[in-house]
């Protein structure tokens, strides 16, 4: 018992345990603990829809069934990387040619190396930029996908359709 009569019981101070407070003072976390919870679990939540993106509900980069039936925003890749003729330097199943196989170059390119790379071109290598197209400005996370998805295997080669 406490010198004035109250029973000592433990409490959360910052977290942890802490014997000898009074028993009026009982269940009172500090302010700043919840507010570290509450970041906490504001960053679980916020961090997956940062790297895979808000528009993608599911958290997948993609979908694809059958090998080529895909995703809205995949077909719409796949169609930027038609109408722009990719396939004249990377080759039509992405093995490269006098660019390079995006097939491998997928495997390790960020989203934000591709975009980079998709914006500003490669002037010196012969790549150029296609920060000028309405297509690709619009479509360029698709075309990211469309093509993770033929470097993971999981896209096949030639037309796609949409995943009905």
């Amino acid at each position: 018992m406490h010198a004035e009569g109250m029973v000592l019981r433990q409490q959360y101070v910052c977290g942890t345990p802490h014997a000898g407070v009074p028993h009026d003072r009982i269940g009172t976390r500090p302010a700043n603990y919840v507010m570290r919870l509450a970041a906490g679990v504001m960053c679980l939540i916020a961090v997956p829809l940062i790297v895979f993106g808000a528009n993608e509900g599911n958290g997948k980069l993609y979908e694809v069934r059958d090998g080529n039936k895909v995703d809205e925003q995949t077909l719409q890749g796949w169609k930027t990387w038609r109408a722009l003729a990719c396939e004249r330097c990377h080759g039509a199943q992405q093995e490269g040619l006098v660019g390079p196989a995006l097939v491998e170059s997928m495997k390790v390119l960020t989203k934000e190396q591709f975009h980079e790379v998709i914006m500003n071109g490669r002037p010196e290598k012969g790549m150029p930029p296609f920060n000028t197209s309405q297509m690709v400005t619009k479509n360029w996370e698709g075309l990211y996908a469309y093509l993770k998805g033929r470097s993971n295997g999981d896209i096949q080669p030639g037309r796609l359709s949409p995943l009905e």
